[in-house]
């Protein structure tokens, strides 16, 4: 009986969504026509390349990159170490490494990069912020990593070390913009409290801030989040084609998964809510195929989950019961949580990517979750320590553990998000 009541709820569901898109002519899919190809976009690194490197002719740069600084085919690296008029000295790595291929979390090393032979000093190992040595001899810092929107994703805190260094050695720093991948209109969660910074919070910003890394960078400057940057010579090479109201997929860019557990589109749109799990005993999907696409623990009832959520009509989801077993999966996740148990959970199926508010979306979960887990699991679901560092606040913890509800908690974040959002538009520099 529960099982037909589930079918009939998803159906209606569905006919609802193709209701909506038949008045509408399908625009709650997106703002750009089915019938009319994606605009070209021309990213800051193609434009720079366009513009024959002129916001750093006859400078010796360092690259601030990862596998993502495509231009076409080639690297962003091989084409800074080919050009005459420029002098590529070091090359900077990430979370994930220079090529994107380290487990997250994983201890990166100086090395030499096999392609261009230039030495890559390691920001994700023993230091995270570029040294007066590994700067010593350049006279620009070029930022160039595709980010994905969400205020705890590492790129965007080794920016803002990397500016604070340019600032403290004189240097100009540029970034090379990309787009969003959430777009530029998604605002969630809580602004970041003085106390709780770290390197997945190192600005006062919402979780999802709707904001590219080039305008990012003229708010970490213009509003002084880290020291001494006032002063600092900014350039940001914009990218052309794109407006706020784009999702990664109205483009036609290809996906090149920024970290080896964000392998889609569909994985980063949820991600900002989903990755919340990480801060629980239970799993956020890694050692998987779809981490963060689906959650699960070893007591939970996928089915009741999945009812209980869809329940909710959240905009733009639907949520399927699952069966995992977290695998070791070499360059995605060797030792992930709960390695070799038998979980059930939910599965996030994105029905309509611009309706998602994936952050509201990952408080419903970790609600639901917490409603139906066992009273001897329920005390230890949630690490406070670590829901601290990736929500900014230790709110979000002491709503959910006192009983509160998802709704009550969206609720607590919206003052400060509006407030965010009128500060940002100083910054901002798409349509």
């Amino acid at each position: 009986m529960k099982e037909t009541e589930a079918i009939i709820t998803k159906y209606r569901a569905v006919l609802a969504l193709f209701a909506i898109f038949t008045i509408t002519g399908f625009t709650a899919c997106g703002p750009a026509d089915r019938e009319t190809a994606p605009p070209e976009i021309r990213t800051g690194a193609e434009r720079l390349v366009e513009q024959e490197f002129g916001v750093i002719d006859g400078m010796r740069v360092g690259l601030i990159t990862n596998h993502t600084a495509v231009v076409g085919d080639r690297h962003l690296a091989d084409i800074l170490h080919e050009a005459e008029n420029v002098d590529l000295v070091a090359l900077f790595g990430p979370e994930h490494g220079i090529r994107g291929d380290a487990d997250a979390g994983a201890r990166i090393d100086d090395m030499v990069d096999e392609q261009t032979g230039v030495p890559v000093f390691s920001l994700y190992g023993q230091t995270r912020k570029p040294t007066p040595e590994m700067l010593e001899g350049l006279d620009a810092l070029i930022f160039d990593i595709q980010d994905i929107g969400a205020r705890f994703y590492t790129y965007i805190s080794t920016m803002g070390l990397a500016m604070e260094a340019a600032a403290e050695q004189e240097l100009r720093f540029v970034v090379l913009d990309r787009i969003n991948p959430l777009g530029g209109e998604l605002v969630e969660g809580f602004v970041l409290e003085p106390g709780f910074e770290s390197f997945v919070g190192q600005f006062p910003i919402p979780v999802t801030h709707g904001m590219s890394v080039g305008e990012l960078a003229l708010m970490v400057r213009g509003e002084e989040f880290m020291d001494g940057v006032a002063t600092l010579d900014l350039h940001v090479v914009e990218v052309r084609g794109w407006n706020r109201s784009m999702l990664w997929s109205d483009t036609d860019l290809e996906w090149i998964p920024p970290s080896p557990n964000i392998p889609d589109f569909e994985t980063a749109l949820v991600y900002p809510g989903s990755c919340y799990f990480e801060a629980t005993n239970a799993s956020e999907g890694r050692g998987t195929y779809e981490p963060f696409l689906q959650v699960g623990a070893p007591w939970a009832v996928g089915e009741l989950l999945a009812s209980q959520l869809n329940e909710r009509n959240l905009p733009g989801l639907w949520f399927e019961p699952v069966t995992f077993t977290p695998v070791s999966i070499e360059g995605m996740s060797s030792y992930p949580k709960l390695l070799g148990t038998e979980l059930e959970g939910v599965r996030y199926e994105v029905m309509d990517p611009h309706a998602v508010e994936p952050v509201a979306a990952g408080m419903h979960v970790l609600e639901v979750f917490y409603a139906n887990a066992p009273e001897e699991e329920r005390e230890a679901l949630f690490n406070r320590a670590r829901f601290a560092r990736l929500g900014g606040t230790d709110r979000m913890y002491d709503m959910l553990t006192a009983g509160a509800m998802a709704e009550e908690v969206i609720g607590a974040w919206q003052d400060e998000a509006a407030e965010f959002r009128l500060l940002r538009s100083l910054y901002l520099i798409y349509d």
